[in-house]
Order: C-alpha cells, then structure tokens, then sequence
C-alpha cells in the first residue's frame, strides 16, 4: 500500500483562534475599565468642581477683607499663617450688623442719605438702582415666593414645548396693553446655563404645571434632557430616577428593607386531614 499523506497542520488556524480570543478579552477589558473611569468621574468631578469653586470664592473673599482688618484683631498675626474663611466671616458679621443697623431710625435716615447722594450721579444711580432691584427679587422674594413650580409652555411655536418656571401672575401696564386674560410670568431657562433665559408672558390657559420640582426640572435643563426625573407613580413603586436610555432605576434598597416589587404568595396551610404534600425535600429526606 503507497504510504499515507500527512494530515495538513491546524496550527495556523489555532493560532488565529488564540489571537482572535485575545483581541476580544483585551477590548472587553478595555471597555471595563472605560466604564468604570466614567462612573468614578460622574462621582469625583462634581465634588473636586465643587470643592474648587468653594475654596476659589473663600480666597477671594480673604484677599479683599483680610488686608482691610487691622493687625491688633487679624489672627494672622498671631498664628504665624494665613486663617482660610476669616475674610469670609468678617463679610458675614459686617454684613448682619449693617442689617441690624438699618432696622432702627438712625441707620434708615443713613441710608436715605446715602441714596439721596447716589441718586445725583448719573452713571451711578443707574448701577445702583439696577443692582438693588435685582438683589431684593432674589434674595428678600418680596414678591412672594418665586420659582417654586415648573411648567410646560409651547415655545417657540405652536407644537414644541419648553420647560419654564413660574414666576409670578402678570400685573400692571403688561397685563392692560395685552388686551388678554389672566397671563402668567415665566422664566424660560436655557440649556445648558439656566441662568440665562427668557421672560414670558403666557396665557393662564396655555402654562401647563408639572408635578416635578424646581431641582429636578433644573436638573433635566441642564443635563440636556439626559436626566429624566420619575413620574409621581415611579416614586411611589420606589424608582429613584431612570437610566441612560430613559429607563426607570430603582432606588438603593436600605439595609433589612424587602426588596421592591410584589412579593410572592404563601402557600396555604394544609387542610386537617389531608397529606401533607411531599416536594423534592421530602424526597430527599426518605
């Protein structure tokens, strides 16, 4: 018999194998470790962000009242370095001390005084004036209070809608010259700074309130539409916020708390007089 040929070898394709599997372990690992970067970087950016804003206000706050405070009272002196916040709180107590002043009738004729003189300078008096309308909107809300409900409005045009948040009811020489109804202030933010926008004034009629919260609205501006707040029902099942693809994610469970979701039935006890049933365990068991 003529002798048999050699068998062709496999280990070029072995070899192929080996490579194509090495490939695919290396780019799963690589994913991981993607993952896992921009995971770590949602939780540490906005706190270094934070922490960082914090610390730049604090020393800016320092470098301006710091040097104003005399040596005899600057703990500076004694310490040997630099106190981070003491400059801030000097602004604190100096502040709450001007505003005990001006409660009582001296410190109100101070200030009629000194408004009396800025109201002579052209530039200034305009500053001025704009400055403080702005800061009592914002912080004594004399008004009432503001940006407390978000809303739905169709902006720009008939069929888009916008996320805006109610400001006030419409009064005075707008609401007349409109020739309308009731009309509603809103603010509409921008994205991705929502301390821009604009000032509308929209029929009662057409401001559509929503359930969700200032924050969470704020949150959905800012995130682009990323961040999608739960509905009122979401929250009641305990579904904290919703996923990436806009699914819902249930809130972390407490330690020793059941977990969600409808729990499954007992069985019924057995009837007197009836065999018990006999499940794999019991098997087991004989």
């Amino acid at each position: 018999m003529p002798p048999k040929s050699p068998a062709p070898s496999r280990r070029p394709a072995t070899g192929q194998r080996r490579a194509s599997v090495a490939r695919r372990r290396r780019r799963s690992f690589l994913q991981r470790w993607r993952a896992n970067f921009l995971t770590g970087l949602a939780l540490v950016a906005p706190v270094t962000l934070t922490l960082y804003l914090l610390w730049t206000f604090i020393e800016f706050v320092d470098s301006k009242i710091v040097p104003l405070v005399p040596a005899a009272y600057n703990p500076d002196t004694y310490l040997g370095f630099h106190l981070p916040g003491f400059g801030l709180l000097v602004f604190v107590v100096f502040t709450a001390l001007v505003g005990v002043a001006t409660k009582n009738l001296f410190g109100r004729q101070l200030v009629l005084m000194a408004e009396g003189w800025v109201e002579r300078m052209p530039v200034v008096r305009s500053l001025y004036n704009g400055i403080k309308q702005i800061i009592e909107t914002v912080v004594t809300q004399s008004g009432g209070a503001s940006f407390q409900t978000a809303c739905l409005i169709e902006y720009p045009r008939r069929g888009l809608w916008a996320i805006a948040f109610v400001s006030t009811e419409t009064r005075g020489e707008i609401l007349s010259k409109a020739g309308g109804g009731a009309m509603t202030s809103v603010f509409l933010p921008t994205t991705p700074n929502p301390t821009s926008g604009f000032l509308l004034f929209v029929p009662k009629e057409d401001v559509i309130v929503l359930g969700m919260s200032v924050e969470e609205a704020a949150k959905l501006v800012i995130s682009a539409g990323l961040v999608v707040p739960p509905t009122a029902e979401e929250k009641a099942a305990g579904l904290a916020r919703r996923g990436p693809q806009g699914q819902p994610v249930p809130s972390p469970a407490r330690p020793g708390a059941p977990p969600p979701g409808p729990m499954a039935p007992r069985p019924a006890p057995d009837a007197p007089g009836e065999p018990k049933a006999r499940g794999v365990g019991a098997d087991a068991e004989d």
